[in-house]
């Protein structure tokens, strides 16, 4: 060693500020709180105790999560100070406000308006443009509103397209699946979109630049595949 080097120090935070006191090292302040790594097998255990209880249908995911996390915080293999940290406010009220909109399109009868403006736009259009305009409006919808609730919304908006085109409606549907799960282009598309936008402190243009060419590639695709598996013309 020679003066003027450079050691990263890993240790207990009273280590740290006995080496703070010394006059033969220079501390500067940049710490992280190191993992308790004894406490990771208990973590793993009960991780595992909320997908299996989930899994066999033991309890809802709802109720197995919650207890996994009070048995964390018991345990303390998480504290009270980080968990209430790692909750972001914007990103809860985010996720709760799609939910609502959602529902309130169901609800107040906008989802009929809709589909009853595309069956009028659409019409004398051919099946597969028809499917093609379906996928397009649920991968746009999806990223305004949340996937479930864009599914709600497609999937009446499918059955009666089909009927009314007398084709199956097997692809309309899946069209509605596939498009209400292209929740890329936006934040707000999905619960994992905002958590991420959390996490690693993204902005909303980051979601767009990548994700708008990944929805386009995707409903090119499907648009192409969806009316060729099923024969339609």
């Amino acid at each position: 060693m020679h003066s003027g080097d450079v050691l990263l120090v890993q240790g207990a935070l009273k280590s740290i500020r006995r080496l703070k006191s010394s006059r033969n090292l220079l501390v500067l302040d940049n710490k992280s709180t190191v993992p308790i790594s004894a406490k990771a097998p208990l973590a793993l255990l009960i991780m595992a105790f909320i997908v299996v209880t989930a899994a066999l249908g033991i309890l809802p995911i709802a109720v197995s999560a919650i207890c996994g996390v009070l048995l964390m915080l018991v345990t303390g293999c998480l504290k009270w100070f980080d968990a209430g940290r790692a909750l972001s406010v914007p990103v809860i009220l985010i996720i709760v406000a799609s939910l609502a909109m959602g529902t309130a399109m169901v609800e107040t009868g906008g989802a009929a308006i809709i589909a009853n403006a595309y069956v009028e736009v659409t019409q004398g259009l051919s099946p597969t443009f028809i499917l093609s305009g379906l996928l397009l409006m649920m991968a746009i919808l999806t990223n305004v509103v949340s996937n479930n609730a864009a599914a709600v919304i497609g999937t009446p908006i499918a059955f009666g397209i089909a009927q009314q085109l007398g084709q199956p409606a097997e692809p309309f549907v899946l069209a509605v699946i596939f498009g209400a799960n292209m929740s890329f282009a936006t934040p707000m598309a999905y619960q994992t979109n905002l958590l991420v936008m959390n996490a690693g402190n993204y902005r909303f243009s980051d979601f767009v630049r990548v994700g708008l060419p990944l929805v386009l590639i995707m409903w090119a695709l499907l648009s192409f595949l969806l009316p060729m598996l099923y024969g339609m013309h």
